[in-house]
């Protein structure tokens, strides 16, 4: 064998695979569309990346419903992208706890500043204990909550 084996997230969303590309493009920017396969006109299957996250999402109604056992995890750098990207999922989608939330089509993400990691490994365990419970109370993620 000359090909490497692979891991991608696969997706189905039930009919609207066109509107979620053009979503997430307008979104997060950094989405690359590889391949596309219509039928009867439609867009099918597509192959695309998400800041380089592999993903092939299909569209065809009466698969399951996505739910929250899975979720795509999205690491972002300060308050203002945490901010944009949350109001984005958000708008048409669902807000949850702990910095997770749903788009318009039910996919789960957790949006997390990268910068949560100075607070919930604070050094003092006394702060860090106190942080992984401020978090636990928050929906979207805001650090100027945080202990220092």
């Amino acid at each position: 064998m000359s090909e490497k084996s692979a891991l991608k997230t696969f997706l189905w969303y039930q009919d609207d695979l066109d509107g979620a590309l053009a979503f997430y493009k307008e979104l997060f920017g950094d989405v690359q569309v590889r391949d596309e396969n219509s039928m009867n006109g439609k867009l099918f299957t597509a192959s695309f990346t998400i800041f380089g996250h592999e993903l092939i999402g299909m569209s065809i109604p009466g698969g399951e419903i996505f739910n929250d056992s899975i979720s795509l995890s999205l690491q972002v750098d300060g308050q203002a992208e945490t901010d944009r990207i949350w109001e984005g999922l958000t708008r048409e989608g669902k807000a949850g706890n702990c910095g997770w939330c749903k788009d318009k089509w039910g996919v789960a993400w957790q949006v997390t500043p990268i910068q949560m990691g100075q607070y919930l490994g604070n050094p003092d365990p006394d702060k860090a204990q106190q942080n992984w419970g401020i978090l636990r109370k928050m929906g979207k993620i805001q650090l100027s909550d945080f202990i220092v």
